[in-house]
């Protein structure tokens, strides 16, 4: 009488339960990064529900311009991090993961959170102070210390420069290559100060190496 095989081994099933636990996991390795993605949520559900007039006027007050810098910089440099101009937030929560999160997970979350700080606050400190010296000089209109200009854009460009140290050699060397690519080439062509406000993000991405050395150990979420 032939001895019949064993039974192939079965797949663990994955259900709405395990599933959850998981993305839960995965959300807390990276906490902080979560609760900024959950509050730019909540302020892109707010902005949608504005007429487009209210809403321009709403985010300017808001904005890190000449004319909101020169009345209550800490104000403006903090609120001007919690809000979307545009309100699309699918796209940020894609980058987030991708990028925030796995800073985090690196660096841990306050060095992950020094670095977004200094990109978005000394970049928009250096472009706004550029801009004011071009409309100083007659390079630029004065209505342009009143632009509007909120977003998270150069906190992320700094922490995209500062993963360069957390890619591997060779690739190290391409990831910033392609870093440089990405946020040199508009400002080489459109030379706005928000170009050189990502540029100078990534250089101060780039300028937070100590913050990497004697890092803590990579978060990972459990396995299920």
């Amino acid at each position: 009488m032939t001895p019949s095989s064993p039974d192939p081994p079965t797949r663990p099933r994955t259900t709405a339960g395990s599933w959850i636990r998981s993305v839960g996991s995965w959300i807390r390795s990276a906490p902080g990064t979560y609760i900024w993605l959950a509050a730019l949520f909540v302020t892109a559900v707010i902005v949608h529900q504005m007429s487009p007039d209210f809403e321009e006027d709403f985010l300017r007050q808001r904005s890190t311009n000449i004319h909101e810098l020169s009345r209550d910089p800490v104000r403006v440099l903090i609120t001007s991090a919690f809000w979307i101009d545009g309100g699309h937030w699918v796209p940020y929560a894609v980058l987030y993961t991708v990028f925030h999160a796995r800073a985090e997970r690196w660096l841990g979350t306050l060095r992950w959170l020094a670095v977004a700080l200094a990109a978005h606050a000394l970049a928009t400190l250096v472009s706004e102070g550029l801009l004011a010296w071009a409309i100083r000089h007659g390079h630029v209109p004065p209505a342009a210390a009143n632009t509007l200009d909120v977003g998270v854009s150069y906190a992320l460009a700094g922490v995209v420069a500062v993963l360069t140290y957390r890619t591997p050699a060779p690739w190290r060397y391409v990831y910033l290559f392609a870093v440089l690519v990405f946020y040199g080439i508009p400002l080489i062509t459109g030379r706005t100060f928000t170009d050189l406000g990502h540029f100078t993000s990534v250089l101060i991405g780039l300028a937070c190496y100590p913050l990497t050395r004697s890092r803590p150990k990579t978060k990972t979420p459990p396995a299920q």
